[in-house]
């Protein structure tokens, strides 16, 4: 990324990360729609409840991950192939402790975070037994997350889409043979799941080892090197934080629409997953920014960094625009997908909420880009800052403005947030750019 065409660059390396994260959330998204349509509003509640705990951990870890690719994209960039090697080595061994721990805390802590978030009993078994399941998964989606951002990092983007690719149309397959064909009902849709996350990250695995020689860790080189750890905790644990602190959010709104109802419940879980899938592109774009920023910062290229991050910014407009023209067209088709087309009373109230918050995804296209860029000069605690000052406000203002406007309060308050974070992020901007003029 360090030379050629800026645009052709963030475009050939952002589309298939883009479409690797949207069938990541295919995953989970697709576990909505069975229950949702083949089990029922009780199922698709207690999904949806699993739903933003199981966020916050897998951001978590991708969190990390980015951080380390972070310092693997400035290695590569430097050509210091010694210390990518090392890096890879550390990730992964440091991803193995701390899989362990958060299965064993997880497993046993199930019920006690259900009970936090104010769970009806109704749907309590059901929403417990579905994070148990999605627990198990979890050291394998580490291991894909670290190997794949390890491939992006030295601008390989396809290959983790190709993996999760196969792996999703595994969990398809088997979503419809375990919930409609054999009835396991929310079990089914958990352990398809599952599943599809081991093969995509085996698969990831065995690729790397196969033909990718910079990035394998041969016997004698497992060990953690305690500087680079130092190093990408420095970076990852901050971006761990940022990427966690917006599910943390959506926990705390997930409380006050717990509060409100199955139906309530069951609509926040769809319009939420159709939010994931609105940003990912945008994130996509940002991820593309970071890797771009983070080479040409490592190859010293001041200039064409720039170009690249306001690049990124016209790419993730034009792709609101056609968002707002789809979504506008399709918002009840779109609804349809998660609950059948018999509870009109849920379809309308998802529409009202889509017609509104299409127009607000502009924002997170200018703040993820900022963030972005952020990570990629290495500025990873103005991400953290910014993420906070947003889900603050967001909060706050969810539960002032829901009991009076419902589901569509939510669209007025994540607006107010990342209103008042943009401000901050474009101050912080400023103060960067004079600080390159010095040190690039």
């Amino acid at each position: 990324m360090t030379q050629g065409n800026i645009h052709g660059h963030l475009l050939k390396f952002s589309i298939p990360m883009l479409l690797g994260n949207m069938i990541q959330l295919s995953y989970n998204a697709l576990d909505s729609i069975i229950v949702g349509r083949f089990v029922g509003k009780n199922a698709l509640a207690a999904v949806g409840t699993s739903a933003p705990i199981m966020t916050i951990i897998v951001l978590s870890i991708s969190g990390i991950c980015i951080g380390a690719s972070v310092l693997m994209s400035e290695f590569f960039g430097a050509r210091a192939y010694d210390k990518l090697k090392r890096q890879m080595a550390t990730i992964l061994i440091f991803g193995a402790i701390l899989s362990a721990f958060v299965l064993a805390f997880g497993l046993v802590f199930t019920p006690s975070f259900l009970q936090i978030l104010q769970v009806p009993q109704t749907i309590m078994a059901d929403a417990s037994l579905y994070l148990r399941l999605m627990l198990i998964g979890f050291p394998f989606t580490f291991l894909y997350n670290a190997l794949a951002q390890a491939l992006r990092s030295v601008g390989d983007s396809k290959t983790p889409l190709y993996f999760v690719t196969f792996a999703s149309l595994l969990n398809a397959v088997l979503d419809f043979v375990f919930v409609p064909i054999m009835g396991m009902g929310i079990f089914g849709a958990a352990l398809s799941t599952v599943l599809a996350e081991a093969l995509s990250a085996l698969l990831c695995l065995i690729y790397v080892y196969w033909k990718i020689p910079i990035l394998q860790v041969h016997r004698d080189e497992w060990r953690i090197d305690k500087d680079l750890l130092k190093e990408t905790m420095n970076y990852g644990s901050v971006t761990a934080l940022q990427q966690a602190a917006q599910p943390i959010g959506k926990l705390l709104i997930q409380g006050k629409m717990n509060a409100l109802g199955v139906d309530v419940m069951a609509v926040f879980n769809a319009v939420s997953k159709i939010d994931d899938f609105a940003f990912t592109p945008e994130q996509s774009i940002a991820s593309g920014v970071t890797v771009f920023v983070a080479q040409n910062r490592g190859a010293k290229q001041k200039d064409r960094l720039n170009k690249g991050f306001k690049s990124g910014l016209l790419l993730a407009s034009i792709y609101w625009l056609l968002l707002c023209i789809f979504i506008l067209c399709f918002r009840r088709p779109i609804m349809a997908l998660f609950v059948s087309e018999s509870q009109q009373n849920l379809i309308n109230m998802g529409a009202q909420y889509l017609s509104l918050m299409v127009f607000f995804y502009l924002w997170p296209a200018f703040t993820n880009g900022l963030q972005g860029y952020f990570r990629g000069v290495g500025k990873m605690r103005l991400t953290l800052i910014s993420t906070i000052m947003q889900i603050s406000f967001r909060v706050i203002f969810v539960y002032l403005l829901v009991p009076h406007l419902g589901v569509s309060g939510v669209a007025f308050a994540s607006t107010i947030g990342w209103t008042i974070m943009l401000v901050y992020q474009f101050y912080c901007y400023g103060k960067i750019q004079k600080e390159l003029m010095q040190t690039l």
